[in-house]
């Protein structure tokens, strides 16, 4: 459940997605419906709609602006210990910037960096 908060969390995408300088979402309390809205290095903001909200096992975020959208799965593979996975993909099949595995390296990297501090 720690993945799916910190991952939800617009406060935290810049630490794990270096092209993002901020983000932010249109609900305090996160759902269906909700606009999240990030800005990146050279100024240019995206916005994507969350379709699919379920705490703890998926998260779903369609563009507002393009044929894109991203899903992230969560399981539970043992207590503190939670498998992602990843899908993007465009309905005309052309991802114009698709994720590298640096990314998804980087949030794994930060998130157990941030939880072992707090746990020292």
């Amino acid at each position: 459940m720690e993945v799916f908060a910190f991952t939800t969390d617009p406060a935290h995408t810049p630490k794990w997605i270096e092209s993002i300088v901020s983000e932010t979402a249109s609900d305090e309390q996160v759902g269906v419906g909700t606009i999240y809205k990030n800005c990146d290095r050279d100024g240019n903001v995206n916005e994507y709609l969350v379709t699919t909200y379920e705490p703890g096992s998926c998260f779903q975020l369609d563009a507002t602006h393009q044929d894109y959208k991203v899903k992230y799965s969560y399981r539970e593979v043992r207590p503190g210990e939670t498998e992602l996975e990843y899908h993007e993909w465009s309905e005309s099949g052309k991802l114009h910037a698709p994720f590298m595995q640096e990314i998804l390296d980087n949030l794994k990297q930060v998130m157990e960096t941030d939880y072992t501090t707090k746990d020292a």
